[in-house]
């Protein structure tokens, strides 16, 4: 094999340069990367689509990371359960949808369908492990990742029947940990990552990390509130727990009787939640205006004196950096995820139980300098996370899986490195071509 140190490097810049176009550089280099591996195809598995009424950062995620390889020349096809009436077949932004069979029978549905159209050279699988997993190490003969947010541990017993909820946790805990050990794993963060291995025993070393993207959308602007507003964003699902957020902001008001909040979101638990807003008297300063568009949720975050999060599992917490981009304040719950969503003390700071986040939002409220200042370091550090590095990082992941294959002798650590010497040589050559261009 060619070294792509010596020589590899050039042949790759070339690849990433035939049928760039000025701007587009990410296209260029996603290309070269799958070219080198030569993958052509991916199927990608995942429970929900991005139109399912429950749709969350997951599909968010997928969606992003979708169109970027098939804008890049990929054929990409994600499949999912179906979505109420809605077409079973849609294209969006380049990719392929296919939305068949219900929310647990899809599970079994596509494997019978793995197990029926075997991987074809060139094509490789992403399966997003979303609570319940699609078992693929034991039907798909071919590269792939496994991309796990986070470990659900309690948020099983949160939403389902007690024995559908022991299932779950014997599922994730026990059943899937022997199958998937030598798979490639790839999660959002090093806080999930260390969780992951702690919990469920996957080996460290196949285990990668690829922090998700903040869209260019979410950017300073004016419009912030003239009184205190604390803005929270998520589906209305247990494991959010902004019950105990609007119990905390009810011991903020205790002191604070200006600030009003905003819960933008929908999800199962609005009723429960609007009770709740009842319950306290919290119907006057606190709202529930339901899911909204980009435009509006730029609206909500550049308002917010404090964007705000009490849940209880997150990969992330993509939430907290798109705030950050609008130099927006954040206070979060201390947990996997949000540990590393947030750097606490410079982007925001991270709290636990009710009364510490009552405290630390009531703190970053009454503290001008220390609001802008955390407004101002949330805006530099989100500025570093692209959608572009996000997708490349999971490509890089998926074709490191190529060299993993069987008869092949290109998976040393040596090989490992100077791949990525070269693909970083990429990145930065054909950068700088379009910023001449």
């Amino acid at each position: 094999m060619e070294s792509v140190v010596d020589g590899g490097a050039d042949r790759l810049v070339a690849l990433a340069r035939r049928g760039t176009v000025p701007g587009d550089e990410t296209s260029g280099v996603l290309r070269a990367v799958a070219a080198e591996a030569g993958l052509e195809r991916v199927r990608v598995l995942a429970w929900r689509d991005l139109d399912d009424p429950e749709a969350g950062g997951s599909e968010r995620h997928a969606h992003r990371v979708a169109s970027l390889w098939a804008r890049a020349g990929l054929e990409v096809a994600l499949r999912t359960s179906a979505v109420g009436r809605r077409s079973s077949m849609v294209t969006r932004d380049g990719y392929r949808v296919v939305r068949r069979s219900g929310r647990y029978a899809v599970f079994a549905r596509a494997a019978a369908e793995g197990l029926s159209h075997p991987a074809r050279p060139g094509e490789a699988m992403v399966e997003i492990w979303n609570g319940m997993p699609f078992w693929s190490p034991l039907w798909f003969r071919g590269p792939k990742v496994v991309f796990l947010h986070h470990v659900h541990a309690e948020m099983w017993g949160m939403t389902l029947p007690a024995w559908m909820a022991r299932t779950g946790e014997v599922a994730e805990r026990w059943m899937a940990p022997p199958v998937y050990r030598t798979t490639r794993v790839v999660t959002l963060s090093r806080s999930a990552r260390a969780e992951i291995v702690e919990r469920l025993g996957l080996r460290p070393d196949r285990v990668s990390v690829v922090p998700p993207g903040v869209e260019p959308k979410f950017s300073p602007g004016l419009g912030r509130s003239s009184t205190p507003l604390v803005v929270a964003v998520g589906r209305l699902a247990p494991v959010k727990r902004f019950d105990l957020l609007i119990r905390a902001l009810v011991k903020v008001r205790e002191a604070l009787p200006d600030v009003r909040a905003v819960i933008v979101g929908e999800g199962q638990e609005r009723r429960r939640l609007e009770a709740l807003r009842h319950e306290v008297g919290a119907d006057d300063w606190l709202s529930l205006p339901g899911r909204v568009d980009d435009d509006a949720l730029v609206g909500w975050y550049r308002r917010a004196w404090v964007v705000a999060s009490a849940s209880l599992r997150e990969g992330w917490g993509m939430t907290l950096t798109e705030a950050g981009a609008c130099a927006t304040a954040v206070v979060a719950s201390d947990i996997a995820g949000h540990r590393d969503a947030v750097v606490d003390g410079r982007t925001g700071l991270l709290a636990r139980g009710e009364a510490g986040l009552a405290v630390a939002i009531d703190r970053v409220l009454r503290d001008d300098d220390l609001r802008a200042r955390l407004g101002r370091q949330g805006l530099a550090r989100a500025r570093r996370l692209t959608w572009d590095r996000t997708a490349r990082g999971i490509l890089e992941a998926l074709a490191e899986e190529v060299y993993w294959a069987p008869g092949r002798r290109d998976a040393s650590p040596r090989a490992v490195a100077q791949r990525a010497t070269a693909r970083q040589a990429v990145a930065q050559r054909v950068g700088r071509r379009g910023a001449a261009s």
